[in-house]
């Protein structure tokens, strides 16, 4: 057996592992939480695992089809009754920055272009990789972002059931076997097709983005009018949850009380904005409390959208607040760091 296929299977069966002492205990969303704790508590106890690679990232085109299947002719038709919260967005980002930009740099040391590319919302691998092209410190964004991730995701459940009293027990999906033979195929064609198609034209998280705009021509036209089957979307949960813990293999002490003491810090600092912006868009802009508070919770696009499916929230109110602000920070942030002139690093 070789080293990669062991350390897979030793990875699978850890997730696996979560995933079941989960379940046993009564714990929410099982196929997320208990593949990330599990996989988490092994990488810090320094076991040498693997993600799944391809097969991982692909877990995300089956949340890009669910999301896609939202967008209907209903869905266009609401959104000038979401322009108020839509022009929150760019605020939030400036926000997000102008907190975060020196929150790295006084508090936690990081050079000009590491703290910048730290602090934007974005998402993981394109802040990491404009971090990279710009000369920061890719380790220290890549745990920064995970870490920003792994504490919203943990989070968010938590509040959701405590403040807007969810049970987070909402019907994911049809099973398998009660949905159309050719609506399967062509959620199946729409997720690989898109995501494949958008890697080839260089789309932002072209595995999410690439399918929800298949299928969301598919839906549009009303060749597909259900989510993808339940046991997809729990595939993809145990995939997202399980390549969350493994972004942890190989940290070091020193990361560990730098970079993830750091993604930290900011993920309660980014948490607190959160709150604020939410409870001002329902205030003031009339926003649904649990829709306004996963548009705006600095998550991922596949995490949130998984959250907000299982909260049965408004999915399309979400996921067009999470796009747009992953559009801006993609277009906007680099454009930015040369107006700024953030470059290199401290001499």
């Amino acid at each position: 057996m070789s080293p990669l296929l062991r350390a897979r299977l030793l990875t699978l069966f850890t997730a696996a592992f979560g995933t079941v002492l989960f379940w046993a205990l009564g714990l929410p969303l099982p196929f997320l939480f208990g593949p990330m704790a599990a996989c988490l508590v092994a990488a810090l106890s320094g076991l040498r695992m693997v993600g799944f690679g391809q097969a991982s990232v692909g877990a995300r085109s089956i949340v890009g089809v669910a999301v896609g299947a939202g967008i209907t002719p209903a869905l266009i038709e609401k959104l000038p009754q979401m322009a108020a919260t839509i022009a929150v967005i760019p605020i939030y980002i400036v926000l997000i920055g102008a907190i975060g930009v020196p929150f790295f740099r006084r508090f936690c040391g990081f050079d000009p272009v590491t703290a910048y590319y730290a602090a934007m919302p974005g998402g993981l691998q394109d802040m990491v990789a404009f971090g990279q092209e710009a000369g920061g410190d890719v380790r220290a964004l890549s745990l920064v972002h995970a870490t920003r991730v792994l504490i919203v995701v943990a989070l968010a459940p938590v509040l959701l059931t405590g403040i807007y009293g969810v049970s987070l027990s909402e019907p994911i999906g049809e099973p398998v076997t009660e949905m159309d033979p050719v609506e399967l195929a062509l959620m199946a064609a729409a997720a690989l097709g898109g995501w494949k198609l958008g890697e080839r034209i260089g789309l932002f998280g072209a595995a999410i983005i690439g399918p929800l705009i298949v299928t969301a021509v598919l839906a549009m036209t009303g060749l597909i009018s259900s989510r993808p089957p339940a046991e997809a979307i729990l595939a993809a949960q145990f995939l997202i949850g399980m390549g969350i813990g493994v972004y942890y293999v190989g940290v070091t002490w020193r990361e560990l009380r730098v970079d993830v003491a750091a993604g930290t810090g900011f993920a309660v600092v980014l948490a607190l904005l959160a709150a604020v912006i939410t409870a001002a868009v329902t205030f003031l802009a009339g926003a649904p409390p649990v829709e306004a508070f996963l548009a705006f919770a600095p998550g991922g696009q596949a995490e949130m959208t998984v959250l907000a499916i299982v909260a049965g929230a408004d999915l399309g109110f979400v996921v067009v607040h999470h796009i747009l602000r992953v559009i801006l920070v993609i277009i906007g942030a680099p454009v930015a760091a040369r107006f700024l002139k953030i470059r290199g690093k401290d001499p």
